[in-house]
């Protein structure tokens, strides 16, 4: 039996011990370094601004105001707040709980040329898996999905976008990205039932747009 074999062997036998500690990818560590390497102060206050656009706090703000706002209205509109504030709560609670569960060394923790660079601290060292901030833009960029194209690509750019942010501050790895804002999508696709919202935008708006 392989080394690596006996290793899952043993941990099997033993019982898996929370939090688990992820690493770093290889393609993690050397965006990490180049980020820290090349960037200046002036970029990273500008990212550091961008991405409280994707913060919980603001989304949930934003969420409870859109459902107040929906009442009273038509159908479409009522089932859409409904979902846009499910969602957002949904993506605001799930990074906590696997927080609980994974420890993962945010990339700022372990730079200090990057510091001197211009790389801010954020939040707590071992929170870097998964991104709570992707996972909101993840939400955002899967339910656009029933919007004409315009807009549509429009907001998941900008989603994608502040998402980046993210890995430029060094608040989280590439992966911690990529794993929040995948996950959230299929959430927020699994909730559509629950709240009626509906799969896809009509053929015809996409026409009109084009």
């Amino acid at each position: 039996m392989c080394t690596a074999a006996r290793i899952r062997t043993s941990r099997f036998r033993r019982g898996l011990s929370f939090p688990i500690t992820v690493r770093p990818t290889g393609p993690d560590v050397a965006v990490a370094r180049a980020i820290a390497r090349d960037t200046a102060p002036a970029p990273e206050e500008i990212a550091r601004a961008l991405t409280w656009g994707a913060d919980e706090k603001v989304l949930l703000v934003l969420a409870t105001a859109g459902w107040f706002c929906s009442r009273g209205r038509g159908e479409q509109l009522r089932r859409a707040g409904n979902h846009a504030l499910l969602v957002t709560v949904a993506a605001s609670l799930l990074p906590h709980a696997l927080k609980l569960l994974f420890d993962q060394t945010r990339p700022d923790r372990r730079t200090v040329i990057g510091h001197i660079h211009g790389i801010p601290f954020s939040g707590k060292r071992d929170d870097a898996f998964p991104s709570g901030h992707a996972l909101h833009m993840g939400a955002l960029a899967s339910a656009v999905g029933a919007l004409p194209a315009i807009p549509r690509r429009a907001i998941r750019a900008l989603a994608v976008g502040l998402s980046l942010t993210r890995i430029v501050v060094l608040a989280h790895w590439v992966s911690d990205v990529v794993a929040g804002f995948a996950l959230v999508a299929v959430v927020e696709r699994l909730l559509r039932p629950w709240t009626g919202y509906p799969a896809e935008a009509s053929k015809d708006n996409d026409h009109a747009d084009s």
